[in-house]
């Protein structure tokens, strides 16, 4: 069904994995109150600096908690922000003193982190920011950035964007040399100028030429090709997986008329890192559903935790993570090495298909519980055998004539009957052993 694109970036393993965790972490987690703060309160680096880089020493931080977490929760990978647009970085850089082992801290906070999820068989993704707000030489811009109302042209002296990329590209060589095997690269992210525009002039917006994406992106095939790039390089055919973020499509992502392979990358309230005060958190009940409804697409979910300034998880994470992996427990069968059901088979009102091609499986979520009988087009004749997945205990497939007289049924339909209660669990599935 999938036709993927000619890249070189190993995409298997990630199409039957299907669930990972993104975590945003840094200097912002002690200001609580948004991963852009720096941004949107107009910091100068002096004042950022005094008030985060000299009060950043996460006591509580064990990795070992964070990655048993997400293993429990079901999780098969991780991407942990390297270094966001604060240039803050996680790990002992060579290239710059901006790093966590010059803090209270006084160590490197990423080497940890990747032995840990390892040790749980899970894969090792870097997210690394294109954007820095805090290096010498990058330009500062009229559409993002803390200095982007002040006068840009007398900060811009003396800048040269092309040092920046220099170091950027030292950077990501560091990532790509220092941490053994790494699974997916993670950038974020570019905006080119207006249409007309001069794409060179750094201080309307910037693009591939900012960065040197072209070299850049040759540099990564060298140093680790099997790696999985992400879509915002501003390089049309530089990328493995299509990225959309805090939406979920309505159908499977295409380019070009083509299904491609995706992921939806999401949080559990609305900001990526901690964020004390934000309310909108979503429920388990959601965030399960948002899951089913990525796979049932043919994609995958990305689901962010911002741990707090103490280097812990905070516990309105670890209760929703916990509530996704008791479903997981149970139903992981209808994630792991699934995706979109073949178009012959239309899942009824208030269900999601996903369907296992190798074990020819398909799986019925069921959103809104039924009184009684669930019916399903096209599916007569095609089923051996169906059970609910949370017990293994069967369901009866009836073609009853009295049934389907009454409520008006295509001769192709399969009726299932149902116990009368929900099963006790957040999104009850039902496997179809297809013929």
């Amino acid at each position: 069904m999938l036709k993927t694109k000619p890249t070189p970036g190993d995409t298997k393993w990630f199409v039957n994995d299907r669930f990972g965790m993104f975590i945003h972490w840094g200097l912002y987690s002690l200001g609580a109150r948004h991963e852009w703060l720096k941004h949107y309160e107009e910091f100068d680096d002096a004042d950022y600096d005094r008030r985060y880089f000299k009060h950043f020493d996460p006591d509580l931080y064990n990795p070992e908690l964070w990655a048993q977490a997400a293993s429990d929760a079901g999780m098969k990978y991780f991407v942990i922000t390297t270094k966001h647009h604060e240039g803050f970085c996680l790990w002992d850089s060579k290239l710059t003193d901006y790093k966590a082992p010059n803090t209270p801290y006084g160590k490197d906070a990423l080497t940890p982190m990747v032995d840990a999820f390892r040790g749980r068989n899970m894969k090792v993704g870097f997210y690394h920011s294109l954007i820095d707000w805090h290096h010498p030489h990058y330009m500062i811009d009229k559409v993002i950035g803390p200095h982007r109302n002040k006068d840009r042209d007398a900060l811009n002296a003396g800048r040269d964007q092309m040092k920046y990329a220099d170091y950027l590209h030292g950077q990501v060589r560091e990532l790509l040399t220092q941490f053994g095997h790494v699974d997916v690269l993670w950038f974020d992210f570019s905006y080119p100028c207006k249409e007309g525009e001069n794409r060179t002039d750094f201080s309307l917006g910037k693009g591939r030429e900012a960065w040197r994406s072209e070299e850049l992106y040759k540099m990564i095939r060298q140093l680790q090709p099997h790696v999985i790039l992400d879509d915002r390089l501003d390089i049309p055919d530089g990328w493995d997986v299509k990225t959309p973020e805090q939406v979920q499509p309505t159908e499977w992502i295409k380019v070009d008329g083509t299904p491609v392979v995706w992921e939806a990358c999401q949080t559990f309230s609305g900001s990526w890192g901690y964020h004390r005060d934000e309310a909108s958190w979503k429920s388990v009940d959601m965030l399960v559903q948002m899951l089913i409804d990525s796979v049932s697409k043919g994609g995958n979910l990305l689901l962010n935790v911002g741990p707090t300034g103490r280097g812990d998880l905070d516990q309105r994470a670890l209760d929703r993570l916990q509530g996704m992996g008791k479903w997981m427990a149970r139903h992981n069968r209808s994630i792991y090495g699934c995706t979109q059901a073949p178009d012959e088979f239309k899942s009824p009102t208030d269900c999601r298909y996903t369907y296992n091609p190798d074990k020819k499986r398909l799986y019925v979520h069921v959103l809104a519980w039924p009184y009684r009988h669930l019916h399903l087009p096209g599916l007569a004749g095609k089923v051996e055998y169906a059970q609910l997945l949370n017990d293994a205990s069967e369901l009866k497939m009836k073609a009853d004539e009295w049934i389907t007289k009454q409520v008006q049924l295509p001769a192709d339909t399969l009726t299932m009957e149902l116990p009368v209660q929900k099963p006790d669990v957040t999104v009850p599935v039902i496997e179809l052993f297809l013929k």
